[in-house]
């Protein structure tokens, strides 16, 4: 079946009620299918279009099927707020989403390219005597909508950033490389001018790999804003059983020196202290989960040093705790800052405000009414924020990000 796709920027921005019925009745089925309709897609995609894996999706996440979970929720839970405009509008999750595609340098021309391998792949999964005219138009309108916010995000996006749209790169040399003691290595790239940012922002660096694909990660920021060196903590990920090692992060800590050229973006990213208002902070973070968190401190130090700020980390020792010393001279320059780590592996040494185990905020005083920013995997920013909801903290006060693609799981 054929699907005529009207122009993004035509598309209302809410369903009409016809759309809004069909789509209701086939959300149930879309969703009891949605990963075999994400499994079926991306086949289609690579199989069309296969420079799209080996130059710009992460070949990681797409071998553990991390990415075909994120697209298959954030769309189903675009679609659940159409039917259902009561719900709580999912701007965090497009926020998200828009700015790492601003950071990879898609443009408005790839998204029809997505539209017609994902109708074709639910055709496939589900059958064209189920997907008729009218259920294709529906769910076609759903993608449009979907799409055209994040085309005029992602617009506005470049334009702040003073970028043609897609033309994000930069060529800059490395003029630092430190290896942490934690396995992590902090590369330095200088820049022509001074480069602006928002505390806790990435950029997105670009190599190419042996085999000839140009993979692009999503690093932190850990310097301050204003200079023209741009610094990144890269925390290479070995082989486990249930996921392979990290290709640009291997390759980063093996391969890049001082004096090499480096592709790497303008900076993004939307967690950040901007929307604090002088309120205090809580920055909590598990493993690499910490670079944004160094990002904050480094600019409080420099700019906002009376700020009052918890930071609360969580690591498996104190060995692979990244920058652990320079988190504890930033907390020394901060006169309103305290410091809790815990390290499951147990070993604290007595030394005060270190705790053995998992983190557990039972007993750490959090300020009124603070912000609070969460970095870590999934399954501890789901942990933490249960405790946060425990100790009653707004939703609205807490402001997560994932190095992963399930952003989805924070809404």
């Amino acid at each position: 079946m054929t699907v005529t796709s009207p122009e993004p920027s035509a598309v209302r921005d809410e369903l009409e009620p016809q759309h809004a019925e069909i789509v209701s009745a086939t959300l149930p089925l879309i969703g009891a299918h949605i990963d075999e309709i994400t499994s079926a897609f991306y086949r289609r995609l690579f199989e069309n279009h296969p420079e799209l894996l080996r130059n710009l999706f992460n070949r990681g996440n797409q071998a553990q099927g991390a990415q075909q979970r994120a697209l298959a929720a954030s769309i189903a839970t675009f679609a659940t707020h159409l039917v259902n405009p009561d719900l709580p509008h999912p701007a965090a999750l497009l926020s998200r989403i828009g700015h790492k595609h601003a950071s990879l340098g898609i443009t408005a021309d790839q998204y029809p390219i997505v539209h017609d391998n994902l109708f074709a792949a639910i055709v496939e999964v589900l059958g064209a005597e189920t997907v008729t005219a009218e259920v294709a138009a529906a769910w076609d309108r759903v993608y449009w909508i979907m799409a055209d916010t994040l085309i005029g995000l992602e617009r506005d996006l470049y334009a702040a950033a003073g970028a043609e749209p897609g033309d994000v790169y930069r060529r800059l040399r490395v003029v630092s490389r430190v290896d942490d003691p934690s396995g992590a290595v902090l590369v330095t790239v200088r820049a022509s001018e001074p480069v602006h940012f928002v505390p806790g922002q990435y950029v997105s660096v670009g190599v190419t790999l042996p085999d000839g694909a140009r993979q692009l990660r999503q690093y932190s920021l850990v310097s301050v804003a204003g200079s023209t060196d741009l610094t990144f903590a890269v925390k290479p990920v070995d082989a486990t059983a249930t996921q392979p090692a990290g290709e640009v992060s291997s390759w980063i800590r093996a391969n890049v020196c001082v004096g090499d050229l480096l592709d790497v973006t303008v900076p993004f990213g939307d967690l950040h202290t901007e929307r604090a208002d002088g309120r205090p902070l809580v920055l909590i973070s598990a493993g690499i989960g910490i670079t944004p968190m160094i990002g904050i401190l480094e600019h409080l130090a420099a700019k906002r040093p009376d700020t009052h700020v918890r930071v609360v980390h969580a690591d498996r020792s104190d060995n692979a705790h990244p920058m652990r010393e320079r988190q504890h001279e930033l907390i020394d320059a901060l006169p309103n800052a305290s410091l809790d780590v815990w390290y499951e592996d147990g070993l604290t040494g007595g030394a005060p405000g270190v705790h053995a185990g998992l983190l557990n905020l039972d007993g750490i005083e959090l300020p009124a009414d603070p912000d609070i920013y969460l970095c870590g995997g999934a399954g501890f920013v789901q942990a933490v924020r249960g405790q946060l909801t425990g100790r009653g903290v707004p939703a609205e006060r807490v402001h997560c990000e994932l190095f992963s693609p399930n952003d989805w799981l924070l809404d």
